[in-house]
Parts: C-alpha cells; sequence; structure tokens
C-alpha cells in the first residue's frame, strides 16, 4: 500500500515509530525497567513501499520504586527510589525502489533521566542511541523485521554514564485482526568491556528481555490493551578480580494496563501503567509511561 495512494494511512501510521532502549546506562542488577519497556500498541505495524516521512517521540516513564526485590525473589520494602526517564526520538522511514516491499527507518535518539534515592538527587543527559530497523509483511495482516541500535558511552555526567558501549538488537513482529491487535519484540543487549582509570574492569552481563502488547480496538480513536514485559540480566564479570558479582544478576516480569488515544491524523497520546509480578536483585517496578507522537 502507498501512502499517495491512500491518505488516510497516515492514522495508522501514528503507532508505527520504532521504539528506543529505555535507559540502559542503568547498573544492570539494579535497572527499574525492562529494556524496551516504553513500546505501545501496534509499535511495529510498519508499511512497505512508500514515500520518505518523518517521526518526532517524546517518551516519559516514572518509576515509584519503594520496594526491591532480593536473590530470593522475595519483595523488601527498603533500597528503592523514585526514578523520572525520557528519550526525544526523531526517526526517518522510508523504501527504496531497488528493495521492493521492504521498509527501512533509522532513529537517533538522546536519553535524559532523573533519579532521586537515599536522600540524594541527580540527573542530566544519558547516552546517545542510533540505528537502523529494517522489515517485510509476510502477508497484508503482518509485518516482521530487524531493529539494532548501538548506545554511546558516555552522558552528561558520570552517574548518568554507562562508560561501554553497547547494542541492543531485537526481531520485530505485528499481527492485525479486524478489532484486536497483536505485536511485540524479542532481544538481547550485549555491552564492551567496561574501563575505568584506576579502578578494575567489568564485563556487563548479557540483557535478554521480550515486549509484548495485546490491543482492542474498541473506536477509531480508543485503544485499550494490555502490556507484558520481561527481562534476564546475567552477571557482572570483574575482569580483574576474575569473578562474577555478588547479586549482579537479575531478572523482572512486569504486567500493565494502558490507552492509546489517536488526537489527530498527526498526533497520539498513549499512556500505560505496570507493576512487577516476579523478580531477583532488582527494584519494583512501579511505574507509569507516557508516549507523544507527531508525524510530518
Amino acid at each position: 500500500m502507498r501512502l499517495t495512494e491512500k491518505p488516510e494511512r497516515l492514522r495508522s501510521l501514528l503507532r508505527l515509530v520504532i521504539p528506543g532502549v529505555v535507559l540502559a546506562y542503568a547498573s544492570s542488577a539494579h535497572a527499574a525497567d525492562v529494556t524496551l519497556g516504553i513500546i505501545g500498541p501496534h509499535e511495529y505495524d510498519l508499511p512497505v513501499d512508500f514515500k520518505p516521512f518523518n517521526v518526532l517521540v517524546q517518551y516519559g516513564d516514572g518509576n515509584a520504586a519503594g520496594s526491591t526485590y532480593n536473590s530470593l525473589g522475595q519483595r523488601q520494602a527498603h533500597g528503592g527510589s523514585h526514578t523520572w526517564a525520557g528519550m526525544t526520538k526523531y526517526v526517518h522511514f522510508r523504501s527504496f525502489e531497488a528493495i521492493p516491499h521492504v521498509g527501512f527507518a533509522f532513529e537517533l535518539i538522546q536519553s535524559e533521566s532523573y533519579t532521586l534515592a537515599n536522600g540524594t538527587n541527580y540527573g542530566g543527559l544519558g547516552p546517545t542511541i542510533v540505528g537502523p530497523a529494517a522489515w517485510f509483511k509476510p502477508n497484508a495482516h503482518s509485518t516482521l523485521g530487524i531493529q539494532t541500535f548501538m548506545q554511546t558511552p558516555q552522558g552528561t555526567r558520570d552517574a548518568t554514564s554507562p562508560q561501554y558501549w553497547s547494542n541492543i538488537s531485537s526481531l520485530i513482529f505485528d499481527y492485525e485482526w479486524k478489532h484486536f491487535s497483536f505485536d511485540g519484540d524479542a532481544g538481547t543487549v550485549v555491552g564492551s568491556t567496561k574501563h575505568v582509570k584506576n579502578a578494575h574492569s567489568y564485563s556487563p552481563g548479557v540483557v535478554f528481555y521480550t515486549n509484548l502488547r495485546f490491543s482492542w480496538k474498541a473506536t477509531k480513536k480508543l485503544e485499550p490493551f494490555v502490556a507484558f514485559d520481561w527481562q534476564n540480566v546475567k552477571g557482572t564479570y570483574d575482569n580483574t578480580a576474575k569473578h562474577y558479582l555478588d547479586d549482579s544478576n537479575s531478572r523482572e516480569s512486569t504486567l500493565g494496563l494502558g490507552l492509546m488515544y489517536n488526537v489527530s491524523k498527526h498526533f497520539s497520546i498513549t499512556g500505560r501503567y505496570s507493576h512487577s509480578l516476579e523478580a531477583r536483585n532488582t527494584p519494583e517496578t512501579n511505574a507509569y509511561y507516557l508516549k507523544l507522537v507527531y508525524l510530518w
């Protein structure tokens, strides 16, 4: 389907933004969010054979983690924090006549964060994230593709800097019914060795994650949805001392409810609340999410 042939397709394109990573510079054992947990319904309901267009997205989420989970999966009412995170993202979508029936996108993402914990607070810009995505449609109702992003090692301050490069890659999919939609992703985050002057070097644990969204097309403007997110983080290895850090591995699964509101054919708002189902070695998820999309 070509955009020039059916302009009403712009409405659905408000849902088509490839998601970025949710501030993966947090310590892997203490990250307060699942990678790509910000995605909404129809995130991968992507077109092929279209003219180039652009999308600007602002993501935001806040997590009031009053409790943490220990290595046995027990919820403990201490050690939590309040975090606020954001991502400002520009995406350029295009297709090529030489590669028919395949869509492409390139993203430039700037992350932001603010943390309040143990009587202290800090914030600033985090790493910059860049990368492409490509997809095709096995049939008129489905989409299948891949995305890969590189995350830089530096933010505006040490507390918002991972100090190592990382790659975030995942398979993406979407399937559309008349009144329902199901889409999501599954992937990994792999980091380079972390070197800090006058300190030990570390190998970050590999992250495995998946994000699933099931929505009900109640009306043309309103779409309630259910969100499930899961993440497993391998332990961090101390290359200098030659052992894994204690309790540096973690895992978490969360469940949430949300609503997408298509304000107009160029603008949409998506909100959601999610909470931990179970976890190990991580603050609980008690989080709300907001996504604003503008298309031109």
